[in-house]
């Protein structure tokens, strides 16, 4: 064991160029003394790499974990990429931009890692535009385009990080970098930029002065408060009353045990109570960086709903579509309109596509892929209306190549006020549009498995489901499959030569199958998680409006995948904490 430990610290050691914090260097002592060898082997035996949304990983010691070091050779190697993709990167510089997330245990902070950031670019004579307050993501530009990276780019930074794994001299130097002519602060520009763009999407700004609807707003100890009080102030709407516990930014988020409005009621607890109070009637929540947004409404019975991100998907782009419409009577200028979605969200815009005569297009998960595709298009001169992910992530402004939840709130907050001038509510226009489009019913949730070759065998097995190879599954319990499609081996069995049109991944695992009774589930392999994912729907015809007997045929389906599919006790997956 002691020669184990040994190993491993000369392997530290190795990895580890001197680095001038001294809380991560006494944090990886304390660990070697202790012999905790497997907490030193999560931190040093493998580099961050990207998921669907860049580098995530949680502050910490080691090459796994984001702290002084690691952010300085990302950097290193995103500038070199830089300079070799792009000939006049010195005219043109970066942007860079923080929230209010920390770790003081190792002294990590995304203000502090965006200085360290700014001291690499700038000691290669890169103009740096640094914000000199926390921001929301949306406010910071990505690519060269606007949108996420997507491959070659991630895999070619990824190469050059390797290449520059030694800090450059001048790369602690934040305090030299932050009095360098080469710094800009584009805080008020771009804040002003903003909220002039997103006025293009307020259609009733009468209707808002007058509204008399009362919403509450939550940032959950994150950096929304400021934007979405703009956000709202830009659209003539009433200031959404603030919960006071949650609305400065706190990175041990004190309140919640996770500052994630995607897990519901749990994060909503206190805007409900300051919603009573104050006889409010819709919640709307951020994430702690604001680009996600969760709304939740108080029904007649007097309990509150909150909209799963697929509802949310189905009433926001219902809103923007019509909105778009009252403004466009050009009968032919419905033919350059697109609203896309992920592939694992609902299929209600293509139902609302399919009836009103505009586009819709499917991209991988994540919004890099829908940002690329918008780039795209908008380049060919077509009209990106909305997009949307299950995962509480809506565009609803091409403005921003990304999900935004500051937007996002302020237009939800104006769809509020019209349908409460028009008598009615969030859920019965929900209902509306079912009604008008077909009933769309989702259930997703996740297994947790910890065990890479219980997930490979579990999918390997799908693919060899009669024994043979691509002898994929034909029916799931009482259920007939009318289509696979495989975004791992590019199999599709929908398209007539069995290839995928959307780009195939061999390093995660994802599948979709297609029911004869209108069901659709995919499961898939989370990039940033030890989870194996299910997202199931039922897209019903306009007119079959049998709500329990839908809810029931989707549970029966579930039911029979987590059965025949995950074989969860075979496998030793553990289900979603409730």
């Amino acid at each position: 064991m002691h020669t184990l430990i040994h190993n491993l610290y000369l392997c530290i050691k190795k990895y580890v160029f001197l680095p001038q914090n001294p809380k991560t260097v006494s944090m990886v002592k304390d660990l070697v003394k202790e012999g905790a060898v497997e907490a030193l082997r999560k931190c040093f035996s493998s580099r961050m790499e990207f998921g669907t949304a860049g580098l995530r990983a949680a502050m910490g010691p080691g090459i796994s974990c984001m702290n002084d070091l690691t952010i300085i050779q990302t950097t290193q190697g995103f500038c070199h990429y830089l300079e070799e993709s792009l000939g006049n990167l010195k005219e043109r510089g970066v942007v860079i931009g923080y929230d209010a997330r920390a770790h003081p245990p190792s002294g990590g902070s995304s203000k502090r890692f965006a200085s360290l950031a700014a001291a690499v670019f700038i000691s290669r004579g890169v103009p740096v535009h640094l914000f000199s307050d926390i921001t929301p993501t949306p406010f910071v530009v990505y690519w060269e385009n606007g949108a996420q990276i997507v491959s070659p780019h991630d895999k070619g930074i990824a190469k050059a990080i390797e290449e520059n794994l030694e800090p450059w001299p001048e790369s602690w130097n934040t305090e030299e970098a932050l009095k360098s002519p080469l710094l800009k602060d584009p805080y008020q520009d771009i804040n002003t930029q903003y909220f002039k763009a997103i006025q293009k999407h307020c259609h009733h700004r009468d209707i808002n002065k007058s509204s008399e609807v009362k919403i509450v707003h939550t940032s959950v100890h994150g950096v929304g408060h400021a934007f979405v009080q703009s956000a709202f102030k830009a659209f003539d709407l009433h200031p959404p009353f603030a919960v006071e516990e949650q609305k400065d930014p706190d990175p041990e988020f004190p309140t919640v045990k996770y500052p994630n409005p995607e897990e519901g009621e749990g994060v909503l607890t206190l805007s409900f109570a300051l919603a009573e109070r104050e006889g409010a009637t819709v919640v709307l929540a951020n994430d702690p960086d604001a680009d996600r947004l969760a709304i939740a409404e108080k029904q007649e019975s007097g309990q509150w709903r909150v909209f799963s991100g697929n509802e949310l998907g189905a009433l926001l782009g219902w809103w923007m579509f019509r909105c778009w419409k009252q403004q466009n009577s050009d009968a032919a200028a419905v033919k350059s309109l697109y609203m896309l979605s992920s592939t694992v969200s609902s299929k209600i815009l293509r139902a609302i596509a399919l009836k009103e005569g505009f586009h819709f297009e499917e991209t991988l998960t994540g919004f890099k892929w829908m940002g690329n595709r918008a780039r795209d298009l908008l380049n060919q001169d077509k009209t990106v209306l909305f997009a949307f992910e299950e995962a509480i992530g809506y565009m609803c402004s091409p403005s921003v190549l990304d999900k935004d939840g500051v937007s996002a709130a302020a237009i939800a907050g104006e769809m509020v006020s019209y349908l409460a001038m028009k008598k009615t509510s969030l859920s019965q226009q929900l209902t509306a549009i079912y009604t008008e489009y077909g009933y769309h019913i989702s259930k997703n949730s996740y297994f947790i498995c910890h065990d890479q070759d219980v997930i490979r065998s579990l999918f390997e097995r799908l693919r060899n489901y009669s024994g043979k190879k691509d002898s994929y599954p034909t029916e799931c319990g009482r259920f007939s499959i009318s289509a696979v499609r495989d975004l791992t081996t590019g199999y599709d069995s929908n398209q007539p030569d069995n290839k995928a049109v959307l780009p195939t991944s061999k390093s995660s695992q994802m599948i979709t199958f297609s029911f004869a009774n209108g069901g659709v589930a995919t499961m898939r392999t989370s990039g940033t998680e030890p989870k194996i994912k299910y997202y199931t729907e039922l897209c019903a015809a306009p007119g079959n409006s049998d709500v329990t007997q839908l809810k029931k045929e989707l549970d029966d389906l579930v039911d029979a995948i987590v059965k025949d599919f995950f074989e969860p006790e075979k496998n030793k997956l553990q289900p979603k904490p409730e």
